[in-house]
Parts: structure tokens; sequence; C-alpha cells
């Protein structure tokens, strides 16, 4: 799991200056290094290590070190622990290993998309959505709320990013402070 973020105020705001100009924000009180991969910044995150231990448990661990590029919506060890009591422990379990690798997968979109580019995209739209197709075929939406930006899950539930364009070698991270589920 990606550990938790120190909350900054251009981490929280999303002014979405590039990060590459700024370097990449803190996440989880570790530096995320732009040349390490997706897996490489995420174990040292300490609001992530819920979602490293599903990484692990799911064998995606791989698959996030790829080539990519890809946007991965990642969510803090506060997400996982506001879903209802015994969900994680039973998701690692190797039986249910195919259920956690497609909750996991529809946090992923392909692509290096950026907060500002997801959030033009966004207000483009007609509908004030711009929605993604995630790797595991779930689709995700996001929205701008005033200067948040908002990811969707599938059955409407939704995220807010609190840090943006953490920069990979294999994509980029929006951090979220929510779980993702796919129907």
């Amino acid at each position: 799991m990606f550990r938790t973020l120190k909350t900054t105020a251009f981490a929280i705001t999303l002014g979405l200056a590039p990060a590459l100009a700024m370097g990449n924000p803190m996440v989880g009180g570790a530096p995320m290094l732009a040349e390490r991969n997706i897996v490489e910044n995420a174990v040292n995150s300490a609001n992530h290590t819920t979602l490293v231990a599903a990484v692990q448990a799911a064998e995606l661990v791989d698959a996030l070190q790829g080539p990519g590029p890809m946007t991965v919506f990642a969510p803090v060890n506060a997400a996982f622990d506001a879903l209802p009591p015994g969900t994680v422990e039973t998701l690692v379990q190797p039986e249910n290993r195919e259920m956690l690798q497609r909750i996991l997968t529809s946090h992923v979109v392909a692509g290096n998309l950026t907060g500002a580019e997801i959030m033009r995209r966004a207000r483009a739209s007609g509908d004030g959505f711009f929605h993604m197709q995630t790797l595991s075929g779930a689709p995700l939406s996001a929205q701008v709320r005033g200067r948040s930006l908002w990811i969707y899950d599938q059955s409407g539930n939704a995220g807010r990013v609190t840090i943006s364009d953490v920069n990979q070698s294999n994509g980029v991270i929006h951090v979220v402070d929510s779980v993702l589920l796919p129907r």
C-alpha cells in the first residue's frame, strides 16, 4: 500500500502546476523519485502499506513495475480501513486473489494522465465528467468540484484526489482517499 501523505497546501489544492517543474510531492512522509517505478516508490510511503500488501497478495507487483505508462489512483491506508470490518483480511487470502486483482486494477488506467489533463478533460466534456476505462474493464469518471478532483467508481462512490502528479518512471500516481470498487 502506498503510505500516508503529508498534507501540504499545494497537494490539497491541486493547483496542478506540473509536478516535474516543482519536483515530486512527498507521499506518506517519503520522497517520491521520478526515476523509480510505481512499486519502488509505493513501498516507501507510510500511507500506502495496505495497498502495497494487497498488490503483493494479488501478485501484481510485476505488472506495476512494467514499462507503462499507467495512471494509478492509489488509496491510502485510511481508505482501506473505512471498508467493512474484515474486508481487507478476506481479500488478501489466496482463494480471493482474482477478486483482489479486479479491485486493484480498477484503480489503474492506461497512459500518463496528469491531474491538469484529467481536470481539463472533465471541464471540456458535455456532462462535466472525464470517463476512463481501467485495466480491469471497470469505468471510472473524474469530476472537478471547486479546486478538487474527484474520482467516481462504477457504483457512483467518489474519492477525492489528495495528492496529484506523483511522477514515476512508468507513469503517474494520484493519491485518493477512497477505495474505488468495481461492481
